[in-house]
């Protein structure tokens, strides 16, 4: 397969604004550095960092609301072929800014490519998951399932999480947490962004999901891709 130039996306769903520490920043230097390594251009948004509506509609200044940076972030979206979301966990479950992201995602996920797909067909995501609490691999089914509902191809294993001691342990960029040299965390994150680069780098080289029997288009104009419906006439 020859290879083909791809675009990852880490979106950072920390309640923390820069330029404060994110140990959720700092699983995400793994799979940074492997992409990096692989000559996989890489875009990082801190979420918090930006003033985006709350709402599930494309341009939520057409709502009511007086800023909205999320079209401008929604950009950046489009222009990767990998997106990775991290967040940390809070009461067993993702942060509160994922979940506006995952919403603000949404509201996209209805426009439609030059072929008549879905927006975000095409492209790969996963997830990364930090924590002092259980939780992880329920964050990363909530997450997954959300960008595979929306359009997104998810690869095998395409998750990677790391979790203290239950409770106010260290968290993972704390001196002697032990999170950095954790092998487990290490093998999953590498697994992660190799099956990333691998799955993004197949459908890009094939010009992504082929169009036949899913083009929202085509089924509104009629085309029923042999389903046969007989009360539909």
């Amino acid at each position: 397969m020859s290879e083909v130039k791809l675009k990852a996306l880490f979106i950072n769903c920390t309640l923390k604004k820069s330029p404060k520490k994110s140990n959720t920043e700092g699983l995400w230097k793994i799979a940074k550095t492997i992409f990096e390594k692989n000559d996989v251009d890489v875009d990082e948004i801190r979420f918090v960092d930006h003033d985006v509506a709350l709402g599930v509609q494309s341009d939520m200044k057409e709502h009511g609301w007086e800023k909205d940076e999320w079209p401008t972030l929604y950009k950046r979206v489009q222009s990767a072929d990998i997106l990775i979301i991290g967040t940390p966990i809070w009461l067993g479950d993702k942060s509160s800014v994922c979940n506006h992201l995952i919403e603000r995602l949404y509201g996209n996920s209805a426009m439609l490519n030059d072929k008549g797909q879905y927006a975000y067909y095409g492209k790969v995501g996963g997830c990364l998951i930090t924590g002092n609490e259980d939780g992880a691999k329920h964050c990363a089914m909530n997450i997954l399932y959300s960008l595979q509902h929306l359009g997104y191809v998810i690869p095998p294993q395409s998750d990677s999480g790391w979790l203290g001691e239950i409770g106010p342990g260290p968290s993972y960029l704390d001196e002697g947490s032990g999170g950095p040299e954790n092998d487990f965390t290490n093998r999953n994150t590498t697994f992660m962004t190799w099956n990333l680069i691998h799955l993004a780098r197949m459908l890009k080289s094939q010009e992504g999901i082929p169009a036949h029997g899913n083009q929202r288009s085509k089924w509104d104009a009629g085309c029923r891709f042999d389903f046969e419906n007989p009360d539909y006439r």
